[in-house]
């Protein structure tokens, strides 16, 4: 999730230049630039700035990513993927938002890395999708602890196409604004988490990824869809809310959803009944199948 904590005063949407706290622990703050934020946490691309290193870079992981995709992640993402651009280079995200706006009114802006929840919230309800500038260094091929530019461009902005997904979005983006108030912030999380991250779907040909943290993974994508190890329980909201995750590992739970409409309708509900009764009930541990569940299998 492009998210963190709300770090004051970006409660009062004052970028000082300063990265926002964040979740969970880490021994160095976000990277990237945050004195060239705007008070929205959006700053310029800086396309020119990107070396022929890092367009090389980009490609090779366009291109290892792409090649796994077949029988692994969801045909609407597939088929979206090639409205990013040639992969030859870093795409330039005007031009993105040349394709993404007529198709579902979405666009892309640039933000310097990890954004307080409360401006991604703000940008998500606006239907604009905070993309990070940066690239991964060379040596974080394989994974890199936040998200980068390739993580947000190959493994989100393909599914801004498809227009129940986009609405969906949307959704979350204004339901988050009002969890902010609500001290509901980290059972939303676990929501994008298991869906806009990390969700899988049950298709006519079987399990497939539709999550952006899975599909820009070298490794998650087939342990995902294929490994008989993690557990796959039905999309089910307040049990979603009330699951743990980990950060730092392949997931050992997923959440299947029957379609994207499901997302949207589950967003649709006034929230603030659904946060009083999770809270009533205890946490579930990550890879915990619960009684009576439906499960699936690896497809």
């Amino acid at each position: 999730m492009n998210s963190s904590k709300p770090a004051d005063p970006s409660r009062d949407g004052i970028n000082k230049g300063v990265a926002p706290v964040t979740y969970g622990q880490g021994e160095r703050p976000p990277r990237g630039d945050y004195a060239a934020a705007q008070a929205d946490y959006t700053c310029a691309q800086r396309w020119e700035r990107y070396t022929p290193e890092q367009h090389a870079l980009y490609r090779r992981l366009h291109e290892r990513q792409a090649a796994q995709l077949p029988g692994l992640a969801c045909e609407e993402f597939i088929q979206a993927l090639p409205y990013l651009g040639p992969a030859q280079q870093i795409p330039r995200f005007e031009a993105i938002n040349q394709r993404l706006y007529p198709a579902t009114r979405w666009e892309i802006v640039a933000v310097p890395g990890l954004i307080p929840e409360e401006a991604f919230f703000a940008l998500l309800a606006q239907r604009r999708f905070p993309v990070t500038e940066w690239l991964r260094k060379p040596e974080e091929f394989d994974y890199v602890v936040e998200p980068d530019v390739f993580h947000d461009l190959f493994g989100h902005v393909p599914l801004l196409f498809n227009p129940s997904f986009a609405d969906y979005m949307q959704a979350y983006g204004a339901g988050g604004l009002k969890a902010s108030r609500l001290d509901a912030c980290e059972l939303l999380a676990r929501l994008y988490w298991y869906t806009v991250e990390f969700g899988l779907i049950q298709t006519p040909q079987g399990l497939r990824a539709y999550g952006a943290g899975i599909l820009s993974s070298a490794g998650e994508l087939r342990h995902s869809v294929r490994s008989p190890e993690p557990r796959r329980v039905a999309f089910d909201l307040k049990r979603l809310m009330r699951s743990r995750y980990r950060i730092d590992a392949f997931q050992s739970s997923y959440f299947v959803i029957d379609d994207f409409q499901q997302l949207f309708d589950a967003t649709a509900p006034d929230f603030t009944p659904v946060y009083a009764e999770v809270r009533a009930w205890p946490q579930i541990e990550a890879g915990v199948v619960l009684p009576g569940e439906r499960e699936f299998t690896a497809g």
